[in-house]
């Protein structure tokens, strides 16, 4: 992004953000935001492989001491990681903190620690819609909540909940609920998971190591043999392999019937946004499934569910972007 003023009578005060995952770790400064376009301005953006790092301090040090600019007082980090009071858990990386320690070691005013999906949905409201695609039409009311979701290493759901009193983020643990099956095909499928699985949730099938537990169901419930393949395997042979094909396939039509259920549970009149790590790099795919259908046909609710658009988020930078929002919102508010 380019930079930009901000057409604000408060001057914006700078904000250190960073995206916290298993594979790397993200640091950059919002130094404004443009209130004519509702984008924030990101700079001095650095990526450092996390595995390079034995504990989150040594990693911000990194980055703020090689920082060009005056150490801005406020931040918000976006962890790939539960979050209980002040204890900050990035289970895949073995790093543990305190935010309160945090804020005090390096001198912030103000500090946020959140779920990266929790992130998502604060960056909902800011995201350059022409960027991203949209799965589904629909037509969004002004002001009412928005959920995002996406499966990825895991799987993640919030909601942005919005009324005439503001707004609240509220994070949750979607991607441990139960799945649901719909089809005949589903309930096959299920089955089969639950022969050695004793509870099948979303996150069991929704994920990097869901598709190759789907991939194993699929080719039991069409009585061939499976192999042992992981995710990008199973992607790679789709066009050369019926049951990997199947398998994505179902993935997405199987999808839409779990995001319409989450957009019913939070009351997502104001849109879906649909993320995480393997779904932007299915577009094609996920366009030509029953996604659409599935995500609608909710019985009674169907015309609800109708009205809400679904869009698939492929643009840069959200984690950031949300960290920004979330300390943005609250010194607007």
């Amino acid at each position: 992004m380019s930079q930009t003023t901000s057409h604000s009578s408060v001057p914006f005060e700078p904000i250190v953000v960073a995206d916290i995952g298993g594979t790397n770790a993200r640091f950059a400064i919002v130094s404004d935001f443009d209130t004519r376009t509702n984008h924030f301005v990101i700079t001095h953006q650095a990526t450092f492989p996390s595995a390079e790092f034995q504990s989150f301090e040594s990693a911000i040090q990194k980055y703020l001491t090689e920082l060009p600019v005056v150490q801005p007082s406020r931040a918000c980090l976006a962890v790939a990681g539960p979050i209980k009071s002040q204890q900050v858990h990035l289970t895949n990386l073995g790093w543990h903190f305190n935010s309160e320690d945090i804020k005090a070691q390096f001198d912030f005013t103000e500090l946020a620690v959140i779920n990266d999906f929790a992130a998502f949905a604060y960056a909902a409201p800011y995201l350059a819609l022409e960027k991203n695609l949209v799965i589904k039409q629909g037509q969004p009311e002004l002001g009412a909540n928005i959920g995002v979701m996406g499966p990825g290493t895991g799987f993640g759901a919030a909601c942005l909940a919005r009324d005439i009193n503001g707004s609240a983020v509220m994070s949750c643990e979607a991607g441990h609920i139960s799945l649901a099956p719909v089809t005949t095909l589903d309930k096959e499928l299920l089955t089969v998971l639950r022969a050695s699985i004793q509870h099948v949730s979303v996150e069991t099938v929704f994920s990097g190591p869901g598709i190759a537990r789907l991939y194993k169901a699929m080719a039991e419930v069409r009585g061939e043999q499976a192999k042992d393949l992981n995710a990008a395997q199973i992607s790679a042979l789709a066009k050369e392999c019926k049951v990997c094909d199947a398998t994505l396939s179902h993935f997405c039509d199987w999808m839409g019937s779990v995001a319409g259920d989450l957009a019913l549970t939070f009351g997502a009149l104001g849109g879906v946004y649909i993320g995480g790590g393997i779904l932007p790099r299915m577009k094609e795919r996920l366009q030509a499934s029953s996604f659409v259908e599935r995500f609608t046909e909710k019985g009674m609710m169907s015309q609800y569910t109708s009205q809400i658009p679904v869009t698939l988020v492929v643009q840069d930078n959200i984690p950031l972007i949300g960290a920004a929002a979330c300390i943005h919102e609250r010194r607007r508010a």
